[in-house]
């Protein structure tokens, strides 16, 4: 035990080139021996201790060769610190038993040994100790200081080519067993409903990351006798996306390691896969690994997204396999008995989204006219989308300065401004494919919201006669197209029944949709021409705590007046949990008016 103040000289004394070699013992002894004062552990004279022993740790290395004496040192370092005592030559490869000792292996050390040649094939052997997802850091942290590196310091050398090579194997490897046995795990069928596709299975992150450096091996790598399938889904899936978001970057600056000043070609985005490297991935297009999973209602829609979500980002597939992909959308709509749709819950808020999918997806796979009609009769029995109008916010007049759009108010604008115009955008999908038969698109048609229609004549560019169809259905007797619009207080003035507009509002269609009915009863709160018959029909907890407690408060203080009853009733009736089965104000005040009032004493 030596007194904490030393600590200062004893790192110098370790630091010292004049230091002789039998004082290393007593230097390394003094500064690793915890930090004790007369009552104990003394933890503020230990934490000088450590920052002493971190300091003059690299000198200390350099010039001790024992190897308990180096065991007892090593404990001491940390990951950063022995990444780059390894990456000098300080830490060797005779050294990561002692290390292992009292930690796990991280990528930075298995990199600094093998920026040695001669440690190479050790720092190989260590891969299999590091977790799967560690694997392809050894590689992308091989330059840990290329974002700091002051000029004129020099770079590492580049990556062994063997080190390079067992990396990308054992970063591919995880997903070419998966392929071989994709047996599902355990609690797979409670999250299966979450996943639409098979991305989370097959994303293989670090394989993909390993890929994407070797571009130039693709076409031998997607023939390899073991890891061939793993890297045919991972071109599929991922080059496509890669390339696309490498050239965002470009437009916006530069990629990391190229040079800002080089001016880039406006050259159109080539393919980032030829066509000899998608006709050689075609064996896995279809996953035909996952074709005999067990639950197939799920797995046979998501292997459809996936097949979907790959010809969407390499088109050219559609001409290249469409026999292929014909036969495979078929054979997920039998096997799934995907258009055996279960009937809609009212908790099931994801119905909706996962019909428009599943068209989107056949408009995009199948031949086979009966499924493509079956999607169209899908499509038609949604439930109808709210179009609501409000008077455009004071943020948005100033963002416009007073000029909004003319367009602003449209019906097909507003359809846009909640996404509501997914089911038209694929309905024309499906008039698109040649497949699918005019009639089940015409019927389909009929059962649109006029906003919807205005959409289609609008905005999209599909078959002469889908448009043609559309803009034939005839419009409602009395003219509506479909718009709830909501009034400001100035244009209510003008109407002889401010109050039967209010009522209207809360009697449409779009007063129970998620997504509007919150727009309507604010425009309603708000408006001065409310009464208190439109307010009890409006959710409790939408008056009482999602506007001015003003609103509510001459309410409350004339139904609960001088009843300590009933104000205990309003506190323990003031739970409002988001559930679908909300209690009216209308109800709310009632069950207050029905608490008995105190009696009165004589």
């Amino acid at each position: 035990m030596v007194n904490a103040r030393t600590y200062p000289l004893w790192r110098e004394l370790a630091m010292s080139e004049d230091l002789p070699k039998e004082a290393l013992k007593t230097v390394i002894e003094a500064l690793c021996t915890p930090a004790m004062g007369p009552d104990g552990f003394d933890s503020r004279g230990d934490q000088w201790r450590e920052e002493a022993l971190e300091t003059a740790l690299p000198a200390l290395l350099a010039r001790t060769s024992a190897k308990r004496l180096r065991g007892r040192l090593l404990v001491h370092g940390n990951e950063k610190l022995l990444a780059a005592l390894a990456a000098e030559g300080t830490v060797t490869a005779a050294d990561v038993p002692a290390i292992l000792r009292h930690r796990r292996l991280w990528p930075g050390l298995v990199a600094g040994l093998a920026r040695h040649p001669g440690q190479v094939e050790a720092a190989i052997g260590l891969l299999p100790r590091l977790a799967d997802h560690e694997v392809e850091q050894v590689v992308r942290d091989w330059d840990p200081d290329r974002y700091t590196r002051k000029e004129g310091a020099v770079p590492p050398p580049p990556v062994p080519q063997a080190l390079f090579d067992a990396v990308l194997e054992a970063s591919l490897t995880p997903l070419a067993a998966y392929l071989l046995h994709p047996e599902p795990e355990e609690g797979w069928e409670a999250m299966s409903s979450y996943g639409k596709d098979w991305s989370m299975e097959l994303g293989g992150r670090s394989a993909w990351a390993m890929l994407a450096r070797c571009p130039e091996r693709w076409e031998q790598l997607v023939t390899h006798p073991t890891l061939g399938a793993a890297v045919q889904h991972l071109l599929l899936d991922q080059a496509e996306i890669q390339a696309a978001e490498d050239a965002r970057t470009r437009a916006a600056g530069y990629l990391p390691g190229e040079d800002p000043e080089e001016e880039l070609p406006a050259a159109e985005l080539a393919p980032a896969l030829s066509e000899e490297l998608l006709l050689a991935c075609l064996p896995a297009l279809c996953l035909p690994e996952l074709a005999d999973l067990p639950n197939p209602q799920v797995t046979a829609r998501r292997t459809l997204h996936h097949i979907a979500r790959r010809v969407d980002t390499n088109p050219r597939l559609a001409d290249l396999a469409a026999e292929q992909l014909h036969a495979a959308a078929d054979k997920a709509v039998v096997r799934g008995q995907l258009l055996r749709l279960p009937e809609k819950k009212d908790t099931d808020y994801e119905f909706e989204g996962r019909v428009r999918l599943l068209a989107e997806d056949l408009a995009l796979l199948s031949a086979n006219p009966d499924h493509l009609a079956g999607a169209c009769a899908h499509l038609a029995a949604l439930d109808q989308p709210a179009v609501v109008s409000h008077p455009p916010s004071r943020t948005l007049i100033r963002v416009f300065d007073g000029n909004l759009p003319a367009d602003y108010d449209h019906p097909a604008q507003l359809l846009e401004r909640h996404n509501e115009q997914r089911r038209a955008e694929i309905l024309a999908a499906l008039a698109a494919n040649p497949h699918t038969p005019r009639a089940a698109v015409t019927g389909a048609l009929n059962a649109l919201h006029p906003a919807e229609l205005a959409w289609i004549t609008e905005k999209t560019e599909g078959p002469a006669w889908f448009l043609q169809a559309a803009a034939a259905v005839p419009a409602p007797e009395d003219e509506d197209d479909g718009v709830l619009r909501l009034l400001s207080d100035d244009e209510l003035d003008q109407h002889p029944d401010p109050a039967a507009v209010l009522q209207s509002w809360l009697d449409s269609p779009a007063a129970a949709d998620i997504l509007s009915r919150s727009e309507i009863y604010r425009a309603l709160v708000k408006s001065r021409h409310h009464t208190l018959e439109h307010l009890r029909q409006i959710p409790a907890d939408e008056i009482l705590s999602r506007n001015e407690p003003a609103i509510a408060l001459t309410i409350l203080l004339e139904h609960c007046g001088h009843s300590t009853g009933r104000w205990e009733a309003l506190a323990a009736a003031m739970t409002f949990n988001y559930d679908d089965t909300k209690v009216t104000f209308g109800e709310l005040l009632d069950s207050l008016v029905a608490t008995p009032a105190p009696t009165p004493s004589s």
